[in-house]
């Protein structure tokens, strides 16, 4: 900006009056090496007094008389050289400073507006947009030397190994986990095998297995051994379907499994939300019980001891919200519930689902429940979500029907998601 200015008081003198800057960008290719410059409206101060004693205050800029004062300056359109601007500019600076030796002052903008010289000079980009762009690129570099390192590289694979390798990082799987699945399972099959590639997808899918903790007594409701009712709480970030999720666990509890079914509700925050969770009550015949404060939750609990399974949906937190987390824990420490089940939308980058995971673990959760299976991109992350998350898979859901949509977790299922089968698809064997 310095430098325009001092060429804009170097071709209109030293009353030169800036009206107007704005910047913009120029070149480049998708958005990579373009460049930043600026634009400066500029007027002679003379010029604008006298625009300013005629002009009518309700008239706009656009309606005066276009008049060009008689100046010498550079083609608008013509391109100067970075180097070549600064050299001029400091040099007219320069010789201004020794000419003046007094603080030249730039007069504010004003509505009047004579016909303007324009002056390009190129700036720094933007540093934050720099900043990302330089990580972009550092992220991909990283990746491709990494899988140039990596001894299981898809260059250094089998044909049939290959396959299962590169659907794994497409589908997101992290590239050290890959590495470890393909290099067991290379080492399990015979020459002939690694160039099967069904023989592969079914090794590989047996390794993936075993990355995945899966709660086994997902449907197990008996009740617990204190004699009260299977106590199901579900807990989790705003939006990711605890509602929803809760009403198919009920509807699937009472028609499928002849359970006696009871419904609390904690989200009383959310609006209409009691009345979504009544509607669900009320079509699949069982009770609901509104409770606002952690002092009434033993009373409705108390309302329940006939029924088998009791489910709890409170309401959505943010995980950076410590206070409600503060509010969810006094909740639970009331209920004492036997499964805390957190639920996460598949959706979600793994940067959320850690994030969720990690503030979570301040509220005692046992099991994961990923939804909206049908809308995720990939699954890989679901797979490195359940490798670092102290939890066991117990259902997820694929869709918004009700009772429908919603399976218990199944380790193969999950591993085929993870190999690029689709949510609708299932393999013969």
């Amino acid at each position: 900006m310095a430098q325009a200015l001092a060429l804009v008081k170097r071709e209109l003198g030293s009353d030169a009056v800036v009206l107007h800057t704005r910047s913009y960008k120029r070149g480049g290719l998708l958005g990579f090496g373009a460049k930043t410059v600026v634009e400066v409206t500029a007027g002679r101060g003379a010029d604008v007094g006298r625009a300013r004693r005629r002009a009518n205050p309700s008239v706009r800029a656009a309606a005066l008389p276009k008049r060009r004062p008689t100046i010498t300056h550079a083609d608008p359109k013509e391109h100067i050289a970075a180097g070549d601007l600064i050299r001029k500019t400091y040099a007219a600076a320069k010789a201004e400073i020794e000419k003046s030796q007094q603080t030249q002052t730039v007069a504010q903008p004003s509505a009047v507006m004579p016909v303007p010289a324009y002056v390009t000079a190129p700036i720094a980009p933007d540093a934050k947009q720099l900043a990302d762009e330089m990580s972009a690129v550092k992220h991909l570099v990283s990746q491709m030397m990494h899988q140039q390192k990596s001894a299981a590289a898809p260059s250094s694979l089998p044909k049939g190994l290959s396959q299962q390798y590169a659907t794994m990082i497409q589908q997101e799987v992290t590239c050290e986990l890959a590495d470890e699945v393909v290099n067991k399972v290379r080492r399990q099959l015979s020459e002939e095998e690694l160039h099967d590639e069904d023989a592969c997808f079914k090794a590989v899918r047996r390794e993936l297995v075993t990355y995945l903790p899966i709660d086994k007594d997902a449907t197990e409701l008996k009740r617990s051994d204190d004699g009260r009712p299977r106590t199901i709480a579900l807990i989790g970030p705003t939006g990711v379907g605890k509602t929803t999720t809760i009403a198919k666990l009920a509807a699937t509890f009472k028609l499928k499994h002849k359970k006696k079914v009871a419904l609390i509700t904690l989200d009383t925050y959310r609006i209409a939300a009691v009345d979504q969770l009544r509607t669900y009550a009320g079509i699949i015949g069982v009770p609901l019980h509104v409770v606002a404060q952690p002092d009434e939750i033993q009373k409705a609990l108390d309302q329940c001891k006939g029924c088998d399974v009791v489910l709890i949906d409170t309401a959505g937190r943010s995980q950076r919200d410590d206070q409600r987390l503060t509010q969810l824990t006094a909740f639970l420490d009331a209920a004492k519930p036997h499964e805390v089940h957190l639920v996460l939308s598949s959706t979600c980058s793994q940067k959320v689902l850690m994030e969720a995971v990690q503030r979570f673990s301040q509220v005692r959760t046992d099991r994961i429940i990923f939804t909206k299976l049908d809308e995720a991109v990939t699954f890989g992350v679901l797979l490195n979500v359940l490798g670092k998350a102290d939890m066991r898979l117990s259902y997820v859901t694929t869709g918004q029907e009700v009772p429908h949509q919603i399976e218990r977790g199944c380790p193969n299922r999950l591993a085929e998601l993870v190999l690029g089968q689709q949510v609708g698809e299932r393999s013969d064997s």
